[in-house]
Protein backbone atom coordinates (compact mmCIF):
# COMPACT_ATOMS: atom_id res chain seq x y z
CA UNK A 1 0.00 0.00 0.00
CA UNK A 2 1.55 3.31 -1.08
CA UNK A 3 0.81 6.92 -0.34
CA UNK A 4 0.04 7.85 -3.95
CA UNK A 5 -3.69 8.21 -4.59
CA UNK A 6 -5.21 5.64 -6.93
CA UNK A 7 -6.00 7.48 -10.20
CA UNK A 8 -8.83 5.01 -10.84
CA UNK A 9 -10.52 5.59 -7.48
CA UNK A 10 -14.15 6.54 -7.55
CA UNK A 11 -16.47 7.24 -4.64
CA UNK A 12 -18.74 4.47 -3.51
CA UNK A 13 -21.86 6.59 -3.24
CA UNK A 14 -24.02 7.59 -6.17
CA UNK A 15 -24.41 11.14 -4.87
CA UNK A 16 -20.81 12.15 -5.66
CA UNK A 17 -20.63 15.33 -7.72
CA UNK A 18 -17.30 16.59 -9.11
CA UNK A 19 -16.14 19.99 -7.91
CA UNK A 20 -16.38 21.51 -11.40
CA UNK A 21 -20.03 20.45 -11.59
CA UNK A 22 -20.80 21.93 -8.18
CA UNK A 23 -19.24 25.21 -9.29
CA UNK A 24 -21.31 25.19 -12.47
CA UNK A 25 -24.51 24.47 -10.52
CA UNK A 26 -23.87 27.28 -8.04
CA UNK A 27 -23.01 29.73 -10.80
CA UNK A 28 -19.93 30.99 -8.99
CA UNK A 29 -16.80 32.31 -10.61
CA UNK A 30 -13.36 33.62 -9.79
CA UNK A 31 -12.90 36.46 -7.32
CA UNK A 32 -12.43 39.65 -9.31
CA UNK A 33 -11.76 42.00 -6.40
CA UNK A 34 -10.70 41.64 -2.78
CA UNK A 35 -13.55 43.99 -1.90
CA UNK A 36 -16.05 41.13 -2.31
CA UNK A 37 -14.35 39.25 0.53
CA UNK A 38 -15.58 41.74 3.10
CA UNK A 39 -12.17 42.27 4.66
CA UNK A 40 -11.99 44.80 7.44
CA UNK A 41 -9.45 47.58 7.35
CA UNK A 42 -7.80 46.63 10.65
CA UNK A 43 -8.68 43.26 12.20
CA UNK A 44 -6.85 44.11 15.45
CA UNK A 45 -8.28 46.44 18.07
CA UNK A 46 -4.92 47.87 19.06
CA UNK A 47 -1.19 47.67 18.49
CA UNK A 48 -0.93 45.62 21.68
CA UNK A 49 -3.44 43.07 20.40
CA UNK A 50 -1.46 42.81 17.15
CA UNK A 51 1.82 42.35 19.06
CA UNK A 52 0.20 39.63 21.21
CA UNK A 53 -1.04 37.86 18.09
CA UNK A 54 2.43 37.90 16.51
CA UNK A 55 4.08 36.69 19.72
CA UNK A 56 1.63 33.78 19.92
CA UNK A 57 2.09 32.98 16.22
CA UNK A 58 5.89 32.94 16.45
CA UNK A 59 5.75 30.89 19.64
CA UNK A 60 3.49 28.26 18.06
CA UNK A 61 5.73 28.01 15.01
CA UNK A 62 8.76 27.39 17.19
CA UNK A 63 7.08 25.01 19.63
CA UNK A 64 8.23 21.89 17.79
CA UNK A 65 11.87 23.02 17.71
CA UNK A 66 12.41 22.65 21.43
Amino acid sequence: MGTTPDPHWSPASDDFVPTAELIRRKGVGPITSVDVLGAVEDPFGSDEEYADFLADLYSSRRSDLA
